[in-house]
């Protein structure tokens, strides 16, 4: 991302019926999606989730991305826009929203009326590409574990390596991320720098952790790795999967992946609808 941008994220939220949620601001006179800005230091994915719940009440979860959206603003500057399709977590009535002076009306209108309604014509290209993935997906969160102690630096068992100072704060800035695909699953390695990683998650959410040993370095295997990511390509909700580097071409090839890189703390998100691969994205955890 350009550093004179203005960064920005949203969703295009879908419910049954070809219904789009947009919102009205009065302050300029145009519907367009939920949307806004990052605060200092917020990743990109927690952003469009916070931002989506605070224009229209709506806990959302994040389904396909979508192409960002670039178009310039006030002061010679660009404003990049990263939208995904979204979906409502629990309830979607907004008929008791609240008008207030930043959205003074929230709406479910039909796609076709929508088309018509939004302002701008890059939203309406940005829904014009999120129809024919508007459909309900899960995710597959395929982690690298965070920033742990190297190998040569410790001499006891490779198991009970730990994270660095720096693995536990990615470890932490990791809950908002996972949460913004309302990941329900968490399966980890049994390796401590693994558990390490997304204790952080279950310990805000009170999801259990799964030790699978099939996806640690010591025990894994081609038809381990298999079994494992099998069980949660075929499950109905979303989940993370940590691993290591060394395993982590498996698991993509297990999944009919390209091989990805990840770096410490950084993930590959696995979209799947009905046991196929609809969209992947990589985020990285600073």
């Amino acid at each position: 991302m350009a550093t004179n941008d203005v960064l920005a994220a949203g969703a295009v939220v879908f419910r049954p019926g070809k219904r789009v949620l947009l919102v009205h601001r009065p302050r300029y006179d145009d519907w367009s999606f939920p949307k806004g800005k990052l605060d200092a230091g917020e990743h990109v994915t927690a952003a469009a989730v916070r931002e989506v719940s605070e224009e229209t009440g709506l806990h959302v979860r994040l389904g396909t991305p979508l192409s960002a959206q670039r178009y310039p603003v006030t002061g010679g500057r660009t404003k990049q826009v990263s939208y995904w399709v979204g979906r409502a977590v629990g309830g979607d009535d907004v008929s008791d929203y609240r008008p207030n002076a930043e959205i003074d009306a929230v709406e479910w209108v039909r796609y076709d009326d929508a088309m018509d309604r939004l302002t701008y014509d890059y939203d309406r290209a940005t829904l014009k590409e999120a129809r024919p993935v508007r459909r309900k997906t899960h995710a597959l969160v395929v982690l690298r574990h965070a920033q742990a102690r190297t190998r040569k630096g410790w001499r006891a068992d490779d198991r009970t390596r730990p994270l660095v100072q720096a693995g536990h704060a990615q470890a932490q800035r990791l809950v908002p991320v996972l949460a913004a695909y309302d990941v329900t699953k968490v399966v980890s390695s049994g390796s401590l720098r693994c558990l390490d990683t997304v204790t952080p998650y279950v310990a805000t959410t009170g999801w259990p952790i799964e030790i699978a040993d099939g996806v640690s370095e010591e025990g894994a295997s081609a038809e381990a790795v298999v079994e494992v990511t099998d069980r949660l390509v075929a499950g109905d909700g979303s989940a993370v999967l940590c691993t290591h580097r060394p395993v982590l071409p498996s698991v993509l090839d297990a999944l009919g992946v390209a091989d990805t890189k990840l770096e410490p703390g950084a993930m590959l998100v696995v979209h799947l609808r009905q046991g196929t691969v609809t969209a992947t994205e990589v985020h990285r955890i600073g």
